[in-house]
């Protein structure tokens, strides 16, 4: 048996089966799970128009600088 599975993990009553979401602080977990998921995705959605933008300025600042040598960056 590996380390720090304990004794009693076969006998819970479930046949040692692991349910990650079980009872209420299973739900509380994907409750906080959902909230990360929602908040990074709306992260997401606000920052991807300025990273565009970004990209947008730096090749037109690299085309109006006659930079012919791409594999250099737009630097």
């Amino acid at each position: 048996m590996p380390r720090g599975m304990g004794r009693g993990y076969g006998r819970r009553g479930n046949g040692g089966a692991f349910y990650p979401f079980g009872g209420f602080y299973g739900i509380l977990d994907l409750l906080i799970l959902l909230g990360i998921l929602y908040f990074l995705f709306k992260l997401f959605i606000v920052a991807l128009p300025y990273a565009l933008g970004l990209v947008v300025l730096l090749l037109l600042r690299s085309f109006l600088r006659g930079n012919r040598f791409w594999f250099y960056g737009p630097f």
